[in-house]
This record gives C-alpha cells, sequence and structure tokens, in this order.
C-alpha cells in the first residue's frame, strides 16, 4: 500500500471499524462479480491493498488462488485468517514479478498512492499480469490531492485521467461506473470504477 505513514497509522487504529463498514458492501460485491466473471477458473488473483481480506475471501471461496498484500499490520492478520488466503506485509513499491496473476483487484487502494508515483505503480501492476489478464481500479474522483479528515492521504483523479494513466501503462480500459459513497471518514464522496484488460 501508500508509503505514507500517517495514513497507514489511521487504518492500524482502525482496522476492525474499517472491516466493519466494508463486511458486506452490495456495491463491491457486484463489480467483484465481474472480475470474478472475467478470470479463468481457478486462476491466480492479486487483491492489492486487500484491507480485511473480505474480496480475498470471496475469490478463494469462488476456486480463485489469491495472493493479498498490505502495508497495515493488522489488515494483513485479518486476510490472512480467511481460508485459502495467502496474506503478506507489502506496499505498492514491492510490486515486482513478470506475468504472475490473472488478474488484480485494486479497490480503492491506489488512491493512497502520491500522484507521482501512480505512473510507476501502474506500470509494475501491468507487468505482474498475464497477457489478457484483467484489472480492477476503483479511485474516488476529483482533481485535488490532500488529506481526508482522519489523516490520510489521498490522490483524486477525473475519469479522463485514470484513463489515461491506464494507457500508458499498457492497460485496454473498458467501460468505468460511476457513483457516490461513504467511506471510513463519513464523507460523500464521487468514484469511479474501470475493469482494463491487460
Amino acid at each position: 500500500m501508500s508509503a505514507d505513514d500517517e495514513t497507514l497509522a489511521v487504518y492500524g487504529a482502525k482496522a476492525d471499524d474499517y472491516a466493519a463498514l466494508f463486511e458486506a458492501d452490495a456495491e463491491t460485491n457486484r463489480h467483484l462479480a465481474r472480475f470474478m466473471a472475467a478470470l479463468p477458473a481457478g486462476g491466480r488473483a492479486l487483491d492489492l491493498g486487500c484491507g480485511p481480506g473480505g474480496a480475498a475471501a470471496a475469490l478463494a471461496d469462488a476456486g480463485f488462488r489469491v495472493d493479498a498484500i498490505d502495508a497495515v499490520a493488522e489488515m494483513v492478520a485479518m486476510a490472512a485468517r480467511h481460508p485459502g488466503v495467502t496474506a503478506w506485509r507489502a506496499r505498492f513499491d514491492d510490486i515486482a514479478g513478470d506475468a504472475l496473476y490473472d488478474g488484480i483487484w485494486a479497490n480503492f487502494s491506489l488512491l493512497h498512492a502520491a500522484r507521482a508515483d501512480l505512473p510507476r505503480h501502474l506500470a509494475a501492476l501491468r507487468t505482474a499480469l498475464k497477457p489478457g489478464g484483467v484489472f480492477h481500479i476503483g479511485m474516488k474522483t476529483g482533481r485535488s490531492e490532500r488529506r481526508d479528515s482522519l489523516g490520510r492521504l489521498y490522490t483524486y483523479y477525473t475519469e479522463a485521467e485514470l484513463r489515461a494513466l491506464l494507457r500508458d501503462a499498457g492497460f485496454v480500459p473498458g467501460p468505468g461506473v460511476t457513483g457516490r459513497g461513504k467511506g471510513l471518514s463519513g464523507s460523500d464522496d464521487p468514484w469511479v470504477v474501470i475493469l482494463a484488460d491487460g
């Protein structure tokens, strides 16, 4: 995840609250179903910034081989409790490997990367994705880089900016889904979710 220690400290302190907030999120479940439908049976998936591991657990339950990474020790411990999930502590800069994954799930995690770093992270993720693999990305939309009321660093992009960054990294972005929702801080923010081909 993020290299920003203040952001990571907030997630560590509020890990239980975060897990409870997103335990049965219908919107996330719809996107996850679409992501899983694009994966080959028994394929290997990476949950990037896995949090408490809800998505990773759903992937494992569906028969996929799942790696789950997060930079917050408390989140990794929660994710590792799910059967079939291999979880470890890592940051975005630790992404390495060539053609490892059939799918990468980056659901509202890369929004904590600094603007200058996102192109590098996307390029590493594209390399880690198998040819023909799928990449799910969810981001809050806007035009700034700032901290929320809890102190977490967020970088906001317009959908057009995000699509351009994905194309520059070698992805082929598909149709986007937009909406609004409240997160851990309680603010109501616009977002976009894109499923891209590798």
